[in-house]
């Protein structure tokens, strides 16, 4: 047990436990086994380098199913040249260009409602925004304050850190408020990768994204890959989560 988190469950064991309901939520669960357990509506979401169920390796059927529901999630996968990079940021700009088309027809309480703790529709769009704000606004092209203060960080960024980074945590935007800044960034983006060359590809950044990340080399491409993934992967969330709360109205 790391006396530093005391409640830590490293290579803990439960048994014959009544764990109905449990969350378990922004844990790494690398080498995670669930044996001789039973129930039913058992959910799992993460990402997963290999699953198993009852023996079978489902990790390649996942994702291939993903694939086939969410293909921007292979061109932000596979982007390798100049041209794969075009492509898929003008795939990603489709693909919210449509889902906004249809989310300006929502009520504005339903793009601030959680669906099973998940972020709400309006909070994902912070969450994009930071993601690109850090990874191409400070990494890329070094600007003087890159970071918008409605930003969203990933949920397990202490709040000290993240105020610290000039971010409101506490804010209560509504969706327009937010689509300003995101859509200034998306701009920026574009206007990056349609100047994109096989030289700025492969150019090593001299900032890191923000603070927690590691002091450590960060190339273009990589940090152009974390953005388009960003974008396809809470697309997917978002679309998922929106389709629950517009069926139950």
């Amino acid at each position: 047990m790391d006396p530093q988190h005391p409640d830590d469950l490293r290579a803990g064991r439960l048994h014959h436990r009544e764990l109905a309901g449990l969350e378990i939520r922004d844990c790494e669960v690398s080498g995670l086994r669930l044996v001789d357990c039973y129930g039913s509506d058992v959910h799992v979401a993460g990402d997963f380098e290999r699953v198993v169920v009852n023996d079978v390796d489902v990790t390649a059927y996942v994702e291939t199913e993903l694939d086939r529901q969410h293909p921007v999630r292979v061109l932000a996968r596979e982007a390798a040249t100049v041209r794969d990079y075009q492509v898929a940021w003008e795939a990603v700009e489709s693909m919210w260009r449509a889902t906004l088309d249809h989310v300006r027809s929502l009520p504005e309480a339903l793009l601030h409602q959680r669906v099973d703790g998940e972020w709400s529709f309006v909070e994902t769009q912070r969450h994009l925004l930071l993601a690109s704000d850090a990874w191409l606004g400070n990494a890329v092209l070094e600007e003087d304050s890159p970071l918008h203060p409605l930003g969203l960080p990933h949920g397990g960024m202490p709040p000290d850190v993240s105020a610290s980074l000039g971010l409101t945590l506490t804010a209560t935007p509504t969706l327009q408020e937010v689509l300003e800044p995101r859509r200034a960034r998306m701009d920026t983006v574009r206007d990056l990768v349609v100047g994109l060359t096989d030289r700025e590809l492969d150019r090593v950044c001299s900032r890191k994204p923000a603070e927690p990340y590691p002091d450590q080399e960060y190339v273009v491409r990589r940090c152009l890959t974390v953005v388009l993934k960003e974008e396809a992967e809470h697309h997917r969330y978002a679309v998922r989560d929106l389709a629950r709360l517009t069926t139950s109205r």
